[in-house]
């Protein structure tokens, strides 16, 4: 427990709104092989299609009235509990759905917040390539301009990442549609917490990512069936 708390006070991202936690490394490169494996031979129907990506929700589809909560399969529901080997719930609460993103070069996802269908801590898992989590603070406005981004994350292949609080509730995040990425230790708030070492200006490319998200779903009902 003691370890938990050092890992988890050693990872909080400075000079942001609380609060964000960045591990990298979270998972191991035969683990990350493992994810990318089991979500690329996933039946065709599992996958949702997006104008600008594709999806896959595992436990169930969340909705205002209630997910129907639906069995997580094995080699999912490791990761899951690799997480909750973090104590990154609250007592009592547990993680019972897994949103799988995926991410071509030159896609990714318009400023939103995750909203009140989930409970307000989010982690994520990051696969196959890196990615920039751009913040900008939530206007009263639904429009969001790029003069409004306060800061971005860099999330390398196989970290974690985990945000509540302020950061969950008065922030919209993003993920630019381009293919690559310039390192800026003025926007990217999180660099030296990364495994690797990045020079200032360096240009990454991007390739496919696969994100897990992982989280807590408090409203699930059961499918009541119809005989007859």
């Amino acid at each position: 427990m003691e370890e938990q708390k050092r890992i988890f006070h050693d990872n909080v991202i400075q000079g942001i709104p609380d609060l964000a936690i960045y591990i990298p490394s979270f998972i191991t490169q035969e683990e990350e092989s493992e994810i990318i494996k089991y979500v690329n031979s996933a039946p065709l129907p599992k996958w949702t299609q997006l104008s600008h990506r594709r999806l896959q929700n595992w436990g169930g589809v969340p909705h205002t009235k209630g997910m129907i909560a639906e069995e997580i399969p094995n080699w999912l529901q490791k990761y899951i509990d690799k997480v909750l080997s973090c104590n990154v719930f609250e007592e009592g609460k547990f993680a019972n759905h897994v949103l799988i993103n995926e991410y071509l070069p030159g896609q990714g996802i318009m400023p939103h917040s995750d909203g009140p269908l989930f409970h307000p801590i989010v982690t994520t898992i990051s696969c196959g390539s890196h990615t920039v989590l751009d913040f900008y603070k939530q206007l009263d406005s639904s429009e969001q301009h790029d003069s409004n981004l306060e800061f971005g994350l860099l999330l390398e292949r196989r970290s974690l990442f985990i945000l509540q609080g302020d950061l969950y509730h008065n922030y919209l995040h993003s993920i630019a549609e381009r293919d690559t990425d310039v390192v800026s230790r003025s926007v990217i708030k999180n660099l030296h917490l990364c495994r690797e070492q990045f020079v200032e200006g360096e240009t990454l490319k991007r390739g496919t990512r696969i994100s897990l998200t992982i989280r807590h779903v408090p409203k699930t009902t059961k499918l009541k069936l119809r005989i007859g």
